[in-house]
């Protein structure tokens, strides 16, 4: 049975071809370890979580065999970067052309802290615009320096701190990247597009996408530990209705009846949506997914699935298992137990071992048993990481 992406039409570049010769490292710093992890896994797996895909990373021309080690597990592409900035993510690019993406998120291996708020706010704001990039007030006064000495104030009003990720419409980023005839680096990729006459969107960024740069960025010390191990609980319903499919745990039944809802109505990962969201108290799923927003009309729910997860990982959390109970008296579950457990550890990134799936009836009482509907109820456990 064939998986359906998470986001088929946004994939994503993380640019991780240079020397970091700042920042004191054995390694390139985007291999050298930061919390726990190389720093450039950090964000590839922030990215992998919101589902974004294909997912290209683009390395420096030596350096396939640090990032192999690196990235081990994680579905991405290496590419090899060019001698600049604007000539690596111009690879990165042409890499996606053959996927064709319709939006594309290019985003630094140097911010690693990606929290999943800020890259639905770039990816929102493309429907009014061709860029969106993340941006944060300048609250310091600031000067323009005279060698050693302090020149004419500057102006703080205007000014924004730009990060990334950086939102795109794909076909328009990529021209503009080969048409580039500016400098002979661009700092960033927004200024590559506001070049090609591209409309750029500004949306609130976070303090969390601080820049690793220096020695002290490394050594520093490691943010407070997570106090605990959280345990999240979720239940849904949605009824059944003739001409509708029926999609349980990412995968296509076929049945005489579907679920009707407005998204693809999976009872199943909305519940298990919700266990993970209340496990780190982050809502539930209608304050991230409103049915009244029409973007959500019939869309996958391992979109859903796919943005708690990040939400989780933001609080720096992982599963460590879930379980889910699916109620109903028709379909059969168990034919497609196995199939069931496997899509929800591949949209996770779980092994298997971690993903249980159970069914069972109300002895015909009730809305289920009457098969009027089906419900779901799923425990989520996650601990620090």
């Amino acid at each position: 049975m064939t998986a359906r992406p998470a986001r088929s039409d946004v994939a994503a570049i993380v640019v991780a071809a240079g020397s970091g010769s700042r920042s004191g490292q054995a390694l390139p710093k985007q291999f050298a370890l930061w919390r726990g992890k190389p720093l450039v896994r950090h964000s590839v797996e922030a990215l992998s979580s919101a589902g974004t895909w294909p997912l290209v990373v683009v390395i420096p021309a030596d350096a396939r065999a640090e990032a192999l080690r690196a990235l081990a597990g994680l579905d991405c592409t290496l590419v090899e970067g060019g001698a600049t900035r604007q000539l690596s993510v111009a690879a990165g690019l042409e890499a996606l052309a053959a996927a064709a993406p319709s939006r594309v998120l290019i985003h630094d291996a140097a911010r690693p802290a990606l929290p999943a708020a800020v890259i639905e706010r770039v990816l929102a704001a493309l429907d009014d615009a061709d860029a969106a990039i993340p941006v944060l007030r300048v609250v310091d006064s600031l000067a323009y320096a005279d060698g050693a000495e302090m020149g004419a104030p500057a102006p703080r009003a205007d000014l924004r701190r730009v990060q990334t990720p950086q939102a795109f419409r794909y076909a328009a980023i990529r021209a503009a990247h080969a048409a580039w005839s500016g400098a002979p680096d661009a700092g960033d990729d927004a200024q590559v597009a506001a070049a090609a006459g591209m409309r750029v969107a500004l949306v609130a960024g976070d303090e969390a996408l601080h820049k690793v740069t220096m020695p002290e960025d490394f050594a520093g010390p490691a943010p407070a530990p997570a106090p605990t191990v959280r345990v999240g609980m979720g239940y849904d319903v949605h009824r059944l209705a003739v001409g509708e499919q029926l999609w349980l745990c990412g995968i296509k039944i076929e049945h005489d009846q579907g679920l009707a809802g407005h998204s693809d109505a999976d009872v199943a990962i909305h519940a298990l949506v919700d266990a993970l969201l209340g496990a780190v108290a982050a809502g539930d799923i209608g304050e991230h997914f409103p049915p009244s927003d029409a973007r959500w009309q019939g869309a996958s729910s391992d979109r859903f699935l796919s943005h708690a997860m990040g939400l989780v990982a933001a609080r720096g959390y992982a599963p460590v298992n879930v379980d889910l109970t699916i109620v109903c008296e028709a379909p059969r579950i168990g034919p497609h137990r196995a199939a069931m457990r496997a899509r929800l550890a591949e949209i996770m990134g779980l092994d298997i071992a971690a993903v249980s799936v159970k069914a069972t009836t109300t002895e015909r009482l009730g809305f289920t048993g009457r098969s009027e509907g089906i419900a779901a109820q799923a425990v989520a456990t996650v601990a620090p990481v």
